[in-house]
């Protein structure tokens, strides 16, 4: 996304119009990026109103920040890491709620057909909603955003093997949550 070029102004001038929180560059910055960052926020909540909440969170958070965010490098990634950032703050606030016990689950394998193939996206993203918060969050950070189980155990402040354990089971669920909409 250039919202430059849709402005016909600079990056930089762009920027200072959101650093003076102008009404009218966060409406843009908003509008061009909902979808995205929606699409991205449904894949770490557990339904549409949390999504909703965690990109509104998000949104407040940029404009807060924007003085922090450096002109030229990649805007829309500067957002994402908020985004996902803020996804990761929701999560363990709801955890703590919570206080889920996930305990010592039994070992499935990855191994098998994979049922995602013949799934549309909706369907996807509604399985991946269905995850555990742990297993959901485990999976978004290693599949979608291509974390590391090394990176993953230090954001979530989990062992490796825990990261790793949960991606199996993560993927194992997901799969029987899609061969039962078949």
């Amino acid at each position: 996304m250039d919202l430059s070029i849709r402005l016909e102004r600079s990056e930089s001038d762009f920027i200072e119009a959101l650093v003076r929180k102008e009404k009218w560059a966060q409406k843009i910055v908003y509008e061009e990026m909902y979808s995205d960052l929606m699409l991205l926020c449904l894949r770490y909540s557990s339904n549409n109103q949390d999504a909703l909440d965690i990109l509104h969170d998000g949104f407040l958070k940029v404009f807060r920040n924007i003085g922090k965010y450096k002109v030229g490098t990649s805007f829309k990634s500067w957002v994402r890491r908020i985004m996902i950032n803020t996804s990761i703050d929701y999560y363990r606030r709801e955890k703590r709620r919570w206080t889920e016990e996930l305990g010592s689950a039994f070992h499935l394998s990855s191994d098998g057909e994979n049922a995602h193939d013949k799934m549309n996206a909706q369907e996807i993203l509604s399985g991946i909603q269905q995850l555990s918060p742990a297993y959901r969050m485990v999976f978004n950070l290693y599949v979608v955003e291509g974390y590391s189980h090394k990176e993953i155990s230090d954001i979530l402040g989990i062992n490796e093997s825990t990261s790793r354990s949960n991606l199996v089971k993560a993927r194992s669920k997901l799969r029987e949550i899609l061969s039962e909409r078949e």
